[in-house]
């Protein structure tokens, strides 16, 4: 039998294979698509938040249809100060990406429960057997892990919460610190989807990539308990272990020679911070599919170039992560986030983008730093506590 053929084929169908495939529907009709997915349902099980300022004009036309909440700002909590931000606010859910997908795809084009067990630039092969060839292929299948960085983990534990009676929030809490701080820099996270549905998701910065379920469901519990919020039942579950990568060697993780294209975060195409993805996504994807050549040598270049000027623009975060993990003990590491929301609005809508410039630098840096002077200079210069390889916990 022969091979089926695709003008390019897209390896996972998570949140960045999934916008390139809709950028391409959009740009490219008239090519062929294969996006490729060993789940049943595109997306896995997820929630991508996002502030409105993240995406332009372009970008809100790829996401607007997959929106399923927005609200118009957004408050934080820490131990001394809270502060609520008029940033419009927006969720997106695994449900609607793969909702978008099959009502913009063909058929012919959604490949679900499909294993990818070997690819190339120009074509892939299944467990079952199958091979397809096609004029370009691009990897967006995640990262098992990323050699060459090193850093820590945001870890977290999401449920919607179904409840008795009104929870009170008609906004986001993006951040609310004023929780134990266990392992590290912990928040909580909700999110009002109704009345009386809300989503808590207990968040950490952490040394290790450990993970305790059943303690995080316990605390999310807790939470809800005392915010007291009746709890009947949590209708949906949501876990990640996410890198925040505070040095590295780009070359080295993505040499020049490599011939297969790839994409999200097996492109290290997220916040070296926050480990945020979907502004990185949404532009990666608008600018790959405006590409003249989709052939497999030509994505490699261009996904390549577009992942070494996300690293290099990615300097002052990267810094950052070294005072967070480098400089502050586990415990402590809250201070640096409550005086960051001290900062203005425009400095906070750009830290969120990716998008900080040199003067933001500067302000973010002003002043005496929340932690020990000589540990935040010894971080800052390497020579600060040890960070966590990233090799095995990603």
């Amino acid at each position: 039998m022969q091979p089926q053929q695709f003008d390019l084929a897209i390896l996972g169908g998570g949140l960045a294979g999934g916008l390139f495939a809709l950028a391409l529907a959009d740009a490219r009709p008239d090519l062929s698509l294969a996006l490729v997915e060993s789940a049943e349902n595109f997306g896995g099980n997820h929630v991508w938040s996002f502030f409105a300022s993240d995406v332009d004009e372009a970008g809100r036309a790829l996401t607007d249809p997959m929106v399923a909440h927005r609200w118009p700002g957004y408050d934080v909590h820490f131990a001394g100060h809270s502060r609520g931000l008029a940033m419009p606010y927006r969720s997106i859910t695994s449900e609607r990406l793969d909702a978008r997908l099959r009502e913009v795809l063909p058929s012919s084009a959604l490949l679900t429960g499909a294993e990818v067990v070997q690819a190339g630039p120009t074509g892939f092969s299944l467990a079952d057997g199958r091979s397809f060839t096609a004029g370009g292929v691009i990897d967006a299948r995640g990262a098992t892990s990323l050699p060459h960085m090193a850093g820590g983990w945001q870890k977290f534990l999401g449920q919607v919460l179904k409840l008795s009676a009104p929870h009170g929030l008609t906004r986001p809490v993006v951040m609310d610190a004023r929780v134990d701080q266990t392992e590290g820099y912990r928040f909580v996270y909700c999110l009002p989807f109704s009345e009386t549905d809300v989503f808590v998701e207990d968040t950490y910065y952490s040394d290790s990539p450990c993970f305790d379920r059943e303690a995080l469901r316990s605390r999310v519990a807790d939470y809800a308990g005392a915010r007291g919020w009746q709890v009947v039942d949590a209708i949906r579950e949501e876990t990640g272990v996410l890198p925040v990568v505070a040095r590295g060697d780009f070359e080295g993780f993505w040499p020049a020679g490599d011939p297969l294209a790839r994409l999200g975060t097996r492109a290290a195409l997220f916040h070296p911070l926050t480990s945020y993805s979907l502004p990185t996504a949404v532009r990666t994807a608008l600018a790959l599919a405006k590409l003249p050549d989709l052939s497999g040598p030509a994505l490699a270049k261009a996904s390549r170039d577009i992942a070494r000027r996300h690293w290099q623009s990615g300097g002052t975060y990267r810094m950052l992560a070294r005072m967070l993990f480098g400089a502050a003990a586990p415990e402590a590491r809250a201070p640096i986030l409550e005086r960051f929301y001290r900062l203005s609005k425009p400095l906070i809508e750009r830290f969120y983008a990716g998008r900080t410039n040199a003067a933001d630098t500067l302000r973010i840096m002003a002043g005496k730093p929340p932690v020990p002077v000589m540990a935040a200079l010894a971080a800052l210069t390497g020579r600060g506590r040890l960070l966590a390889s990233l090799e095995q916990g990603v």
